[in-house]
């Protein structure tokens, strides 16, 4: 296949974009920034575009006065360059867990006029990879009337659910572009370190890991050289993994689904990673509806989830995707891994979170910020680790709970926690039973 006469250019490509579609656009290390960026420059000639994704990368911007009444972005998950329009009168939330998402495409309740979509180049057979992100864009690409897509030398062909043949594919446009990448290396520090180190310790032998987004499930990849025939069932990859597969430490030899196989939805790291994953069969690239169902998690032995929260309350609901009714990121896969793990045999679920924010607020607290949304409810939280130490919440009344969170709180807030559990309970030391 000639790339000469098959290829049409990012601006024709977008012109099957038109008033009142619905577009999806693939997400993190995926972003087709290209073709955003040629949809965009038709802002003056499109009328209530609506644009829906879940984490976007790269350089993109939707907050430019330029585009208001042009695009609505109804947002399945926030993102730093989605959140300022997201909470504007030109974009929305849709409060969903990832793996449910899917079934919003399929059954019709948002169904996808156009995909935009960033693919690895097509093989003999003419086979593209959705690469980075198989995640909800699967089910995107399925059902869209029309599929646009990138075609990227730079992306990783991945194993999995992602081949397209570029027969499903309406236009092509060749470009060539970095990746965007995120590095969670460089964002440790003492306190993290401390988090990784207490969550290392719980983890057992044999374990199936699933690590969330952020510093904190990369600092206990760190902490785990020593342990030994751990799986790997995540919804997001990181470059964290790659020295711990590298030495056998994850090799998936006790996981009952994917023996033997790295599963995860999407991958978020550095070129390093990209390059790593890159036509390497070891590593699976699923479906999210697949990857992030319960009845699915529940079945790897010892599965360990690992998120993290913004602020929780003394009767442990986490709220993980709000700053009041600020809108800061969404669900996600928190829930669906929370809930599968504690469910699986031996599992463990874990959330984990620094004391306090970087302004030095609590982030354990006796009620969540008004407006917050809670994301695990106090009947699905386990495991709670701070940097001073780890609580189980399973089990323990209202007042043991109050009690175990005081515990982990930041020592200088610890006083005033007690004082408004005084206020909610009338009395200052709660009946612990043994």
């Amino acid at each position: 296949m000639s790339k000469d006469n098959k290829y049409v250019s990012a601006e024709d490509a977008v012109r099957q974009v038109q008033s009142g579609d619905r577009v999806f656009i693939h997400g993190s290390a995926a972003t087709p920034v290209c073709l955003l960026k040629a949809l965009q420059e038709r802002y003056n000639e499109l009328y209530r575009v609506e644009l829906v994704s879940i984490t976007t990368l790269g350089d993109v911007d939707f907050d430019n006065p330029l585009y208001k009444g042009s695009f609505f972005y109804n947002s399945l998950f926030v993102s730093a360059c989605t959140r300022n329009v997201v909470n504007s009168l030109d974009g929305d939330y849709v409060p969903v867990f990832l793996s449910q998402i899917p079934q919003l495409f399929k059954r019709n309740i948002l169904p996808i006029d156009v995909a935009l979509i960033q693919v690895s180049p097509p093989d003999e057979h003419g086979y593209c990879s959705l690469g980075t992100s198989v995640d909800i864009a699967r089910a995107a690409v399925d059902v869209a009337r029309h599929v646009i897509a990138q075609v990227n030398p730079r992306m990783p062909r991945t194993h999995g659910d992602g081949f397209l043949h570029i027969r499903d594919i309406d236009a092509l446009v060749w470009h060539e572009a970095e990746l965007p990448e995120t590095d969670y290396s460089d964002k440790s520090n003492s306190i993290v370190e401390r988090i990784g180190e207490h969550i290392a310790s719980m983890i057992e032998n044999g374990a199936t890991l699933q690590l969330g987004i952020g510093n904190i499930p990369d600092q206990v990849l760190k902490n785990l050289t020593g342990h030994k025939d751990l799986g790997l069932h995540t919804e997001m990859l990181s470059d964290g993994v790659i020295p711990l597969i590298e030495k056998g430490v994850i090799n998936n030899r006790r996981k009952k689904l994917n023996p033997g196989y790295s599963v995860t939805s999407f991958i978020n790291g550095t070129r390093r990673l990209f390059d790593f994953v890159d036509d390497n069969p070891e590593i699976r690239v699923m479906d999210i509806g697949y990857v992030n169902d319960t009845s699915i998690i529940r079945q790897n032995p010892k599965a360990t989830a690992i998120n993290s929260a913004i602020e929780i309350d003394l009767t442990g609901q986490v709220c993980a995707d709000s700053m009041g009714t600020y809108q800061y990121s969404g669900i996600g896969g928190q829930m669906d891994f929370i809930r599968g793990a504690s469910l699986s045999e031996n599992g463990l679920p874990i959330i984990a979170l620094p004391s306090v924010t970087s302004k030095g607020i609590s982030r354990i607290v006796p009620f969540l910020k008004e407006g917050a949304g809670v994301v695990t409810t106090r009947g699905h939280v386990h495991w709670v680790v701070t940097e001073y130490g780890k609580v189980d919440l399973f089990g323990k009344n209202l007042k043991q709970r109050a009690h175990a969170l005081i515990q982990i709180a930041h020592p200088d807030h610890r006083e005033a926690l007690e004082r408004a559990f005084y206020e909610r309970y009338k009395h200052s030391s709660p009946a612990i039973h043994h």
